[in-house]
């Protein structure tokens, strides 16, 4: 098969092992620049381009890796891909569902998953009722475009919420305050999910000093066993963002599992040295058993 990955970096790990992966099992692989890309809108031929004029055509997957920072131009080119008739690992609204906290939360809570109470408000004159409905200091302060842990905040007194709460607001920024679970400070789990199925996981420990578990952030990681909940929530927060991969961020309280986060793009650095695992490998193998039927290419339905 013809596979493309829609990114922007093709030094990053992540990127470099599924090009490997694609490679190993006998595929044409493609690193293809979201940025790069520019589109003929058309009912009769849709079409890509690449800088320099060429024409993107004959891919039978691609595999969207989007930076937060380019979700918007980037799943514009996932769903050109999708008109086309291109297999899409994971889709264009479904990427663009999980980039935005708020609305994941809102569309994970109707479908009865529990997460860590949160707050969300518009204005400053709201502040101290916002702290007081999650139940007060400490709490965490998310920026909804944060990644990486960047943009998260402990508050650990209402005084000190409230100043970090109003000086995001000063500066227009849209914020979530969330409950903060004392006894899960520091380390969460984090499930990869590939199709039904949750291929590896690994609890993230916070560096000392440190509050936020990203392995960016200096924490660390070890392989951990989940429970048949943890599980079950899992592959559940996956279904119901419509995510063929996921990354799905779980912590432990004391009234069991809470869901954290969904993300679109996780990255293998990690978890595959942690666990030992082909998670690269996996997604690949996913891509065939979905594309082909008996060994046959099978008609891919355009997206919607």
């Amino acid at each position: 098969m013809k596979i493309a990955i829609l990114a922007s970096d093709p030094e990053l790990y992540s990127n470099k092992r599924i090009m490997e992966a694609g490679e190993t099992r006998g595929h044409e692989m493609h690193f293809i620049n979201a940025r790069y890309c520019y589109m003929n809108i058309s009912a009769a031929k849709p079409e890509i381009h690449y800088r320099g004029g060429e024409i993107l055509t004959g891919f039978d997957a691609i595999i969207p890796r989007i930076r937060p920072a380019i979700t918007f131009y980037g799943t514009a080119v996932v769903r050109q891909f999708e008109m086309m008739g291109v297999y899409c690992l994971n889709d264009s609204l479904s990427i663009t569902r999980s980039r935005d906290k708020l609305r994941t939360l809102q569309f994970l809570m109707r479908k009865g998953i529990d997460m860590p109470n949160t707050g969300f408000a518009n204005s400053p004159l709201d502040t101290k009722d916002l702290i007081k409905m999650v139940g007060g200091a400490p709490v965490i302060i998310k920026l909804l475009e944060s990644s990486q842990g960047v943009g998260v905040v402990l508050a650990e007194t209402n005084k000190a919420a409230e100043s970090v709460i109003n000086a995001f607001k000063s500066l227009k920024a849209n914020i979530l305050v969330q409950e903060f679970i004392k006894e899960s400070a520091g380390t969460d789990i984090r499930c990869f999910v590939v199709g039904d199925k949750i291929v590896a996981s690994m609890q993230r420990e916070a560096a000392p000093g440190e509050y936020r578990s990203n392995m960016h952030r200096g924490g660390k990681a070890t392989i951990i066993k989940l429970t048949s909940e943890e599980r079950k929530m899992a592959i559940k927060a996956a279904h119901v963002m419509g995510l063929k991969v996921a990354g799905v961020d779980i912590i432990r309280s004391k009234n069991g599992p809470k869901l954290l986060e969904v993300n679109s793009s996780p990255g293998l650095e990690g978890i595959e040295n942690v666990t030992g695992k082909d998670i690269a490998g996996m997604m690949i193998e996913h891509i065939e058993k979905n594309i082909y039927e008996e060994g046959r290419p099978r008609k891919i339905p355009t997206a919607a």
